[in-house]
């Protein structure tokens, strides 16, 4: 995993972008994206809002993902092999860029075919925690037509990033605006923030 790791840090540092097209390995991406399937068939994602627990606004003309919190609480063996990941990246992000990174925190998202998430910054005004961005995508077989790209807006570009399964994409939270284009089909990912204090 370490050359997985060095690929997104070292994109990160040339394109304020990190990526790394196998940074899930095939068979845990659809471990995953099974998880999220079932979870999604029992109706136990829940409407994603914009804010914090603090300031939390409920608005589908500006976010309509559909998201569930992962946590080692549940004991599901997917999930904790994809904390045990995090774990890794975490300790060798800090040992190598001394990012002081303490904590995380990651759900499953799911956009319905014609959904999307309107340009905006990760970090929260009242709360400083999240320091990067992690995205990691589950969809096979996806093809441009299917429209659903990452659009991070640079300060001179944009730059659209596909949701192909396995692909990782690293980012500071308080830096990019980014946006999800309008979806036309199923998309899945696992989304969250490495955080400090």
């Amino acid at each position: 995993m370490q050359t997985i790791f060095d690929t997104i840090i070292d994109s990160y540092l040339e394109n304020k972008v990190g990526i790394a097209e196998n940074f899930l390995s095939p068979l845990l991406s659809e471990h995953l994206k099974q998880n999220l399937m079932a979870l999604y068939f029992d109706e136990q994602l829940l409407h994603a809002g914009t804010g914090n627990e603090m300031a939390i606004n409920h608005n589908s003309k500006m976010r309509g993902d559909k998201i569930y919190w992962l946590d080692r609480l549940h004991k599901n063996t997917y999930e904790n092999d994809f904390f045990d990941l995090m774990d890794d990246f975490i300790l060798y992000l800090n040992r190598t860029c001394y990012t002081g990174i303490t904590g995380y925190e990651f759900h499953y998202t799911l956009y319905e075919k014609g959904r999307f998430y309107k340009k905006h910054l990760d970090q929260f005004r009242n709360n400083k925690s999240r320091a990067f961005s992690m995205i990691m995508y589950l969809n096979t077989d996806w093809q441009k037509e299917d429209g659903g790209e990452l659009c991070i807006h640079h300060q001179h570009h944009l730059q659209n990033i596909s949701p192909l399964q396995g692909k990782s994409v690293f980012f500071k939270s308080d830096e990019l605006e980014h946006e999800v284009l309008l979806t036309n089909r199923s998309r899945m990912s696992i989304t969250g923030w490495l955080k400090i204090g």
